[in-house]
């Protein structure tokens, strides 16, 4: 079995700008973090009622990401390739090496992006409120068993119980209509495979210590080099059916800037930010607050309803991810700082 690659250089904490204290910078960078992860379930379910197709959301998604993050990979290969000629990779625009260039974008930038956008044409946002970041810990953990050989505490399985019960009220409903001629349930589905991915990703990068600048442009070079040639000539065999020539230019460039550097780029550095100062712990205390967020955005500004299998899977998903914080030891080790996606 050939040996896992070496992990990329982890960067120092970044100093705080000028005229901000820390404090400041982690408190900004946490609501940052919290509006644009909130707001991502609340837009991407607004956008499926707008002209763009999930495939065009994810096109535009990694394209306006890559905009940005390519050059930036290549000023950080060309860096790296001073003492190692070899590092790098995809053209010199991955800071890391192709093979898990590959796995963790597939993962973690194609099929998330994919998975989740279309999951948002069949199911409400309520419902990826819940299921998307809320079954990211379940997935997590059990990754991390698998992979990382953790071990699942009492207070951890307690809350990964709690998880799971609240899934099963949101989801279930839906499942039990799928005879029906539902497509709910579709969407649940959808949201709950793209957490899987993500979780996937998350524990990988976790287990090669990736940097979480280095990871975040890594995925996006695999998208771009990935999904990108293959949206094009599916449209272009007309497999695949692009809205982009009849979307408003207003529409298309909004969606660039929230999804690509929203949700990619600034949210990523947020992240990042916060885990700096707060710490890994304390850090996802805070983004336990994002289902509750995000199902009280989607009523106020798209009308949703709010049945009380909703609330009740809100309530038991919140209280398993805080159950599961409060009772997770202490780490010997700072665990590696890796970069999530806005939805999780």
């Amino acid at each position: 079995m050939p040996r896992a690659p070496a992990p990329a250089p982890r960067s120092g904490p970044a100093a705080a700008p000028a005229g901000l204290s820390p404090r400041a910078v982690g408190i900004t960078a946490a609501i940052v973090t919290l509006v644009v992860w909130t707001a991502f379930i609340v837009v991407a379910r607004g956008s499926a009622a707008r002209t763009l197709s999930a495939f065009d959301l994810a096109f535009v998604r990694i394209c306006a990401a890559s905009a940005i993050l390519l050059p930036w990979g290549w000023a950080i290969v060309r860096g790296l390739r001073r003492s190692a000629p070899k590092a790098g990779a995809l053209f010199g625009l991955s800071p890391l090496p192709l093979r898990l260039t590959l796995l963790l974008g597939l993962l973690g930038g194609v099929a998330y992006a994919v998975l989740a956008y279309c999951g948002f044409f069949f199911a409400p946002a309520v419902h990826a409120s819940v299921l998307l970041p809320g079954s990211l810990p379940l997935w997590t953990a059990l990754m991390a068993v698998l992979l990382l050989h953790d071990r699942i505490t009492p207070a951890r399985a307690t809350g990964l119980v709690l998880i799971v019960a609240g899934d099963l009220l949101v989801g279930g409903a839906s499942l039990l209509h799928a005879f029906d001629g539902g497509a709910v349930w579709k969407g649940d589905l959808l949201f709950m495979s793209a957490a899987f991915c993500w979780g996937c990703y998350g524990v990988l990068a976790r287990r090669h210590g990736l940097d979480a600048v280095h990871a975040t442009i890594a995925i996006t070079a695999c998208a771009f080099f990935t999904y990108v040639p293959v949206y094009l000539l599916l449209v272009g065999a007309g497999a695949l059916t692009s809205h982009l020539s009849a979307a408003p230019w207003g529409e298309i460039g909004f969606q660039m800037l929230f999804q690509g550097v929203g949700s990619v780029v600034v949210s990523g550095i947020s992240f990042t930010r916060m885990i700096q100062y707060f710490g890994p712990v304390r850090s996802t205390m805070i983004t336990a607050v994002v289902p509750g967020s995000s199902a009280l955005a989607a009523v106020f500004f798209l009308g949703e309803p709010l049945y009380w299998n909703l609330i009740a899977g809100l309530l038991l998903v919140t209280a398993g991810i805080l159950f599961g914080v409060f009772g997770t030891p202490a780490a010997r080790k700072p665990a590696p700082i890796t970069c999530p996606d806005p939805a999780a």
